[in-house]
């Protein structure tokens, strides 16, 4: 309860500055990026070149600070990629205004071509489930993004390392999940894009951490943003997770969306809608208990079952290429899973 109204307080705390116009600048002005580093790209960028800049520079002698230059989309030429065969592009840079999502980490993809390592820390807090007392566990994991065409870009995103002191779930490493992402549609001056992509889960977790069950699951999306006003964002993300053993995990949709707004330039006040709908009954797990987005049980019973979950947070950007947040979410739906509710904060560092 102390953690929920800490973070109310810094959640309210940071309208009130921005209704009364309170001028903050949280670096010196000599530090600080201008203040177009987030703002939304020009139209010149679908005209530039270089949408495949170096990774860091390494490929090529041209200027790696791309974000200094006119063009959203790099160094103002054709340059190698990593290493100087092309492997790893830099980011798209005209989007660079808006902010990725944070819940529902594993399958709410962000439809931007990114390259990016993302530190993610999820508390969970688990109810009472199976007549054991409610307890918690915490996720310490590091997705990956490699972007390597101007369209086609590498996802990694689960993995980590589970601690927990609910007697139901022992320590342990979590699945690893991958796959690819394909943009689809893009229009950078109407700040709209759409991207598509599958994945697929290993069962390479351990079981007593309620991972590496069955044989794999495809996650089967698609993922699109758009930009509201000169201050707003709107993305969302659906798909299909769908097991190679339907005994052994749930088939289950998915509809993600994010809605933000800029209040300072580097500070961002979002808040999320995660639905889960639950499409075929499992054989596996001895109770009818919804895993979510972190578990897939093979549960029976919750053919048709419903979990939606809402959250708020704050992003913070003191670069274009930073970004660090924090989101409490919590369920809406009277049937929860194994969810009482979360706390997520992470850093993304983007190249």
């Amino acid at each position: 309860m102390k953690r929920i109204k800490l973070f109310a307080a810094i959640f309210l705390a940071s309208f009130a500055m921005q209704t009364q116009g309170a001028n903050i600048n949280f670096f010196p002005d000599e530090v600080v990026p201008s203040e177009t580093v987030v703002m939304p790209a020009s139209c010149s960028c679908e005209t530039s070149s270089c949408d495949t800049c170096d990774l860091l520079g390494l490929g090529s002698s041209s200027n790696s600070n791309c974000d200094s230059l006119g063009s959203c989309d790099g160094c103002g030429k054709r340059c190698g990629g990593l290493l100087g065969f092309g492997l790893i592009k830099q980011s798209e840079h005209c989007y660079d205004d808006f902010i990725s999502p944070m819940t529902n980490p594993v399958y709410f993809e962000d439809p931007r071509q990114l390259t990016e390592a993302r530190a993610i820390f999820i508390d969970h807090k688990l109810p009472v489930l199976l007549g054991a007392p409610a307890g918690e566990i915490q996720l310490f994991a590091l997705q990956v993004r490699a972007r390597l065409t101007d369209r086609l870009s590498l996802i990694a995103v689960k993995d980590g390392y589970v601690d927990s002191s609910s007697p139901l779930i022992q320590n342990g490493w979590a699945d690893i999940g991958a796959g690819l992402k394909y943009s689809l549609y893009r229009d950078a001056c109407a700040g709209r894009l759409l991207s598509g992509g599958v994945r697929f889960e290993t069962y390479s977790g351990r079981r007593t951490t309620l991972q590496g069950n069955g044989d794999g699951v495809f996650d089967v999306f698609l993922s699109g943003a758009t930009r509201i006003g000169s201050q707003g964002h709107y993305m969302t993300s659906s798909g299909f997770i769908l097991p190679v053993d339907s005994q052994a995990e749930n088939q289950m949709f998915y509809w993600s969306n994010h809605l933000d707004r800029r209040i300072r330039n580097r500070l961002y006040a979002f808040t999320e809608l995660n639905w889960f709908n639950y499409m075929k009954d499992g054989s596996a797990f001895p109770a009818p208990i919804e895993g979510g987005d972190l578990f897939n049980f093979g549960s029976p019973g919750v053919k048709g079952n419903n979990l939606v979950t809402n959250a708020v947070g704050l992003k913070f950007k003191p670069r274009s290429n930073i970004e660090t947040g924090v989101a409490l979410e919590y369920p809406l739906t009277e049937r929860r899973g194994v969810l009482a509710n979360r706390l997520t904060a992470d850093m993304i560092i983007r190249f």
